[in-house]
């Protein structure tokens, strides 16, 4: 069984390769979805050692969250299980908006034990900020929620660096979840340093840069989805960006493993990196995710990783 780690200075403690879950049962974001197959990803990490799950209200809307409800429930031992959820959008007329209102997030959190049938979330985050409410104010009425027992750990989500330090100015604030990958790397300037500084905990979300960074691609994939709009896939990028992820070709050969299991390495040897997230839609994939655990890599090719990503 994978060693575990906490995660900053929260009392949770997890394999470092967790499991995202906007798959399972994500019905707005991803087409043809199978329940079934969303459900049997969540046993397969349960029964192969992954303890950390992320969900979120906007995930389905609300369907991941009472798919892995179900499967935490059957599994019967809810104590062993690390859940993440994420709440801030609220539908008024049939719009999105954003709130991050203390009597909002109270009511997320309600409806998100609902869904999940717990009477505690391991981590809570706010999902996206909102323009008008005052950050510490948002993370204040966390903190009642962790008094409370209702949840065990507070987390802010997509908060820039100045939204972070204003969310955090009790020292309330447990995780930071944003995107961050090898071909966008803005957090390490002033985000990362921030974290480390003050133990708080960095999740990176898309760290394989929708597939790009998997090392599954090349210059005559064609894409029909979100990917044909992403900067990253747009022609002369795409083919450049493709050589870059050869190069990590090397090392993966070298350790009889593949790109994304090197890179996935990568991430957690960087500070306050604790644990990964990767998605997963079928059951296979989560297994393959769990190699990433066995890639061990040299300073020299961390920092040769890097440079790759920095030119």
């Amino acid at each position: 069984m994978a060693e575990k780690v906490r995660i900053g200075n929260t009392d949770l403690y997890v394999n470092r390769i967790g499991l995202g879950t906007n798959a399972v049962g994500g019905h707005n974001i991803y087409p043809n979805l199978s329940e079934d197959t969303g459900k049997e990803v969540v046993r397969t990490a349960l029964d192969n050692g992954i303890n950390f799950l992320d969900t979120a209200f906007i995930y389905g809307p609300e369907r991941s969250e009472e798919l892995i409800g179900e499967v935490v429930k059957e599994n019967g031992n809810r104590s062993d299980v690390v859940i993440a959820t994420k709440g801030a959008h609220k539908f008024v007329n049939g719009e999105v908006v954003l709130d991050n209102s203390p009597a909002f997030l109270k009511e997320v959190v309600e409806g998100s034990l609902k869904r999940l049938q717990t009477d505690y979330i391991d981590l809570f985050y706010i999902h996206f900020p909102d323009e008008h409410t005052p950050k510490a104010e948002a993370v204040g009425a966390l903190k009642e929620l962790k008094d409370a027992g209702k949840i065990k750990a507070i987390g802010v989500s997509n908060f820039s660096i100045e939204q972070l330090k204003e969310a955090n100015v009790d020292g309330y604030v447990d995780v930071l979840q944003s995107e961050y990958n090898l071909f966008k790397r803005e957090v390490e300037q002033e985000i990362l340093p921030y974290t480390t500084e003050h133990n708080i905990s960095f999740v990176p979300y898309f760290p394989l840069a929708a597939g790009l960074l998997g090392g599954r691609y090349n210059k005559d994939t064609k894409f029909e989805d979100g990917r044909a709009k992403n900067p990253l896939f747009q022609e002369e990028a795409f083919i450049r960006n493709l050589e870059k992820v050869e190069q990590l070709r090397e090392i993966a050969n070298a350790k009889n493993a593949e790109v994304a299991h090197v890179v996935l390495a990568w991430y957690l040897t960087r500070d306050s990196i604790d644990v990964l997230i990767p998605g997963a839609k079928k059951p296979e994939q989560v297994i393959n995710n769990l190699k990433t655990l066995d890639v061990e890599l040299t300073a020299e090719e961390i920092e040769k990783i890097s440079s790759i990503f920095r030119a």
